[in-house]
C-alpha cells in the first residue's frame, strides 16, 4: 500500500522522452560555440588594449558597451527586419555577445579597485558602466530603426 502522495513521484511509463537533440539540445551547443567565440574575442581584445593596473578598466568598460550597443542593433535587425533562424539568437546573442561581454572581470575590476584603495575610481566605473551600457543598447536600438526607416523610403 502506497500513499498517495507517492503515487506523482512514481516513474510515469508511456510516450517515450523525446531526443535531446530535437529539443535544447542544439540551442546548448550553439550558445556554447558562440561563448567561445565571443570570450576569445574578449581575451584578444584584453590583449591589445591592457588594462593599467589601479586605473580605470577602459577595456572591460569598452568591451561592455560595444556590446550592449550591437545587441540593441542585433535585437531591431532579428524582430523587425529578418525571420532568423532558431539558433541565431541564442547564438550570437546569448553566445557570442554573452562570451563577449563580461560582468563577472566588470565585478573582480570593482574589487581590485577597492582593494587597491581607489573607492573613488572603483565607484565611478560601476556608475559608468552601467549609465553607458544602458545608452548603448538604447543608440544602438535607435539607430538601427532610424537607419532601417530611411532605408525604406
Amino acid at each position: 500500500m502506497t500513499a498517495p502522495e507517492a503515487e506523482s513521484l512514481r516513474a510515469r511509463t508511456g510516450a517515450p522522452r523525446p531526443s535531446v537533440w530535437r529539443g535544447q539540445g542544439p540551442v546548448v551547443a550553439v550558445v556554447a560555440l558562440g561563448g567561445a567565440i565571443g570570450a576569445v574575442a574578449r581575451y584578444a581584445a584584453s590583449l591589445w588594449w591592457p588594462a593599467q593596473s589601479g586605473g580605470f578598466p577602459w577595456t572591460t568598460f569598452g568591451i561592455n558597451v560595444v556590446g550592449c550597443a550591437v545587441i540593441g542593433v542585433f535585437m531591431v535587425v532579428v524582430t523587425d527586419v529578418w525571420s532568423a533562424h532558431r539558433l541565431v539568437r541564442p547564438f550570437f546573442g546569448t553566445g557570442v555577445l554573452g562570451g563577449f561581454t563580461t560582468f563577472s572581470t566588470y565585478a573582480v575590476d570593482i574589487q581590485k579597485l577597492v582593494d587597491a584603495g581607489h573607492p573613488r575610481t572603483a565607484l565611478a566605473y560601476l556608475a559608468a558602466t552601467l549609465l553607458a551600457a544602458l545608452a548603448a543598447v538604447w543608440l544602438g536600438v535607435t539607430a538601427a530603426r532610424r537607419v532601417l526607416k530611411w532605408r525604406q523610403r
